[in-house]
């Protein structure tokens, strides 16, 4: 998309962070995030920055939304950094220094944009400190593309790995997201749009129908 279509990632980010942040208004939210507290853990790579998208999001909807970085802000690559510096001016908690997780309190939804396809062997240090914190604070977990600490080519499972009450994924789904390993941490999964054009599939020898003629968002289990 980039090379070929000069269509920028910070396009994609922005089509994903917006159907996460419109999911987990209409899915775990019932609607209307006004008050709910939802915490949004980022990686320093393009899943974070999508993630990052759906927390400014949902605090212009007047969620109550703290960011959970997994790295120090200045390690973040550029285009998710300029989504935090975007959030920091919003004064959103959390977006300017790393916050502990147990110091949050309850939160109504956790949105995991951790890690995503670029994972490389198992989760370490504060974002495996994350997982571990997500899996067990009682709250639903929303997933972007991949739960992180899966493989998104093979399944593989990692430890520690998110168990997601969903998963959404972006322009087609991953073959690991269905591997037996890794379907019962998937939770629900969906599809969303981040608007690749269809020559771009014809090109990679894909025949792809319109897939999302009706809505942005697709549920498929």
């Amino acid at each position: 998309m980039v090379q070929d279509y000069r269509i920028l990632l910070i396009q994609m980010m922005e089509n994903a962070g917006r159907n996460l942040a419109h999911l987990a208004r209409t899915r775990f939210l019932a609607g209307d995030p006004r008050g709910r507290a939802v915490a949004v853990m980022a990686g320093g790579g393009g899943n974070g920055g999508g993630a990052l998208v759906a927390a400014r999001r949902l605090a212009t909807w007047g969620a109550a939304v703290t960011v959970v970085l997994a790295q120090e802000p200045e390690a973040m690559t550029e285009v998710p950094a300029h989504q935090r510096h975007v959030l920091a001016r919003m004064g959103v908690a959390g977006a300017e220094a790393l916050l502990a997780p147990d110091a949050l309190g309850p939160v109504d939804l956790v949105i995991d944009g951790l890690i995503g396809y670029s994972l490389r062997g198992a989760p370490s240090g504060r974002t495996a400190e994350l997982i571990a914190w997500a899996n067990g604070c009682g709250a639903p977990v929303l997933a972007l593309d991949v739960p992180s600490g899966i493989d998104a080519a093979t399944g593989t499972v990692f430890a520690p790995a998110i168990t997601a009450t969903a998963t959404m994924t972006l322009a087609l789904p991953k073959a690991g997201l269905r591997a037996p390993a890794a379907a019962p941490l998937v939770g629900e999964l969906y599809l969303a749009d981040i608007s690749v054009p269809p020559s771009l599939y014809a090109g990679l020898g894909l025949a792809v129908e319109p897939l999302f003629f009706r809505d942005d968002i697709v549920r498929i289990t």
